[in-house]
């Protein structure tokens, strides 16, 4: 069984919640042997507890992919940089996994693309929800025809308050954008992935700055804590309406912070078919007629609760070492984040201009 070394840039909030003590649950297959951290005392903090022996720390990521000796990057990095350590990277010669998004513009993204193809290695973007068991269940119910021809999807990411207070979520030069790029690009890509439809032609866009700069700290009532409104740089919703070449539409819905009463949650996705339909409200929910009489089944329910997101990290894993060792393809195709990017980067620029983006 080969061993991979694997370098982690990036040793923030994501790296510790999810990559690293995932990675770890594979040790014939991963060493942790490299981390790097603009602060020098979180990269040392991961290297004790999640490096093997030996294992390297840096403050300069390109220290750190001049050791030829690493195969795997994982880049846990605020949006914005992630064009250019993962092009470093691929172009160093490892094989690269970066955190959602893919980047925090198009043209970004199309670099890292094409860094991946002109290089001959792998990239993958981390978009973990795609391993929770209900998008799974939910796959399998697209993948059987049982929808027949999904024509309608519906991606959101409400949250009436869940402002996040730590890190640099809030600051547009790091992140490039607020809800829509974090929560929304997973619900749009798990929505694109179960229509498996890549071919969008058109977006309509709204973003709105309305509560973020306008809530005091004390009427704000987040539940994560009070965020700085003075600082609020991103948008805190945002709405986009994507057509597809085959007539299909999606609708995505986003918000770190709305005025509505429906319960936060993580990404959702509804389908529409003209066999049936399929929603994840309350566990796998699969409707439609029999008999001339209108069901609905629910054929798993999520009893883990957020709890599925920790249980589907090694799932993640998993798939990633299977596409390193040959036994698979990726698991979250490059050209599949590619086109989320893609729409992601219309709906902003489509709120921008006030105008429908086209595709050629």
């Amino acid at each position: 069984m080969q061993k991979f070394r694997f370098g982690i840039i990036g040793c923030g909030g994501i790296a510790n919640q999810k990559h690293m003590p995932a990675l770890v649950q594979f040790p014939d297959e991963v060493e942790l042997v490299a981390f790097c951290d603009l602060i020098p005392e979180r990269a040392q903090a991961a290297a004790e507890k999640y490096g093997i022996p030996g294992s390297k720390t840096y403050t300069d990521y390109h220290q750190l992919l001049a050791d030829k000796s690493i195969d795997v990057v994982h880049v846990c990095t605020p949006n914005v940089s992630h064009c250019e350590i993962s092009v470093a990277a691929l172009e160093a010669g490892k094989h690269v996994l970066c955190e959602k998004p893919m980047a925090a513009t198009y043209a970004d993204a199309k670099k890292m693309y094409d860094a991946a193809q002109r290089n001959g290695k792998l990239l993958t973007i981390g978009y973990q929800y795609r391993h929770w068991k209900t998008h799974q269940v939910m796959k399998r119910y697209c993948e059987e025809g049982l929808l027949g021809e999904i024509y309608y999807g519906e991606a959101t990411a409400m949250r009436r308050r869940g402002v996040p207070t730590h890190g640099v979520f809030l600051d547009k030069s790091k992140q490039g954008g607020g809800p829509l790029i974090d929560c929304g690009s997973h619900a749009l890509d798990l929505t694109l992935w179960m229509m498996q439809n890549y071919e969008p032609v058109s977006v309509t866009g709204v973003t709105f700055e309305k509560l973020g700069r306008l809530l005091t700290p004390d009427v704000q009532g987040n539940g994560r804590g009070v965020w700085d409104n003075e600082h609020f740089e991103v948008e805190d919703s945002a709405f986009g309406f994507v057509r597809f070449k085959n007539g299909a539409l999606v609708n995505l819905r986003c918000a770190w912070a709305i005025n509505r009463l429906e319960p936060p949650m993580p990404a959702q996705v509804m389908l529409c078919g003209t066999k049936g339909g399929l929603d994840c409200k309350d566990g796998v929910r699969f409707n439609g007629v029999q008999a001339g009489e209108p069901f609905v089944t629910h054929s798993y329910k999520n009893t883990r609760g957020m709890q599925e997101m920790v249980d589907s990290n090694p799932r993640e894993v998993r798939c990633w070492l299977d596409a390193l060792e040959g036994k698979s393809e990726l698991y979250v195709k490059t050209e599949q984040a590619l086109t989320v990017t893609k729409i992601l980067d219309a709906i902003y620029e489509s709120s921008r201009t006030g105008k429908t983006v086209y595709f050629d």
